[in-house]
């Protein structure tokens, strides 16, 4: 089998370039919420977490959820607490641990955002199947590279 190098042959340039088109035609709507696509992305978390509550919504679960280091959370979280969407309290069990949860406004805000998605892709004409098809390739793609990476060596040399 023959590899080709050329950048149109590669999936990870599709999805790379496929990312930041998604994320620019969300900008827009996120700019009336006056979120960023990351914060959107801990808020869509935040609202599942509403409803249904895990046993502990911490930051550390809110991170392993969004596939986020703290130290991207961190700062992020900070912003919607100042923005008045998110409330963050330590644990009285164990400092290190930060609870999460919506404030009303956080709660509030989710209307709005679902109004917004829905209006971006009826207008992106987007066929809802084809998403649905998509995403599903794509978590059996990223569950194939999670397992790859969690059995590969951490020693680049192979030892």
């Amino acid at each position: 089998m023959t590899v080709s190098l050329a950048l149109d042959h590669q999936l990870c340039f599709k999805l790379y370039a496929a990312s930041r088109a998604v994320t620019r035609a969300y900008k827009p709507m996120l700019d009336q919420l006056g979120l960023t696509y990351p914060q959107y992305l801990a808020m869509l978390v935040l609202w599942e977490w509403h409803a249904a509550a895990p046993a502990l919504p911490t930051v550390r679960a809110l991170g392993q959820r969004l596939m986020l280091d703290s130290g991207t959370l961190t700062p992020l979280l900070k912003r919607l607490e100042q923005l008045g969407l998110v409330l963050r309290q330590r644990s009285a069990r164990d400092e290190r641990e930060v609870h999460l949860s919506l404030s009303e406004a956080g709660a509030q805000l989710k209307g709005q955002a679902h109004a917004l998605k829905t209006r971006l892709l009826c207008d992106s004409g987007v066929d809802l199947n084809q998403a649905d098809a998509l995403r599903d390739g794509l978590d059996q793609l990223l569950a194939q590279i999670k397992d790859l990476s969690s059995s590969a060596p951490t020693d680049p040399a192979g030892h």
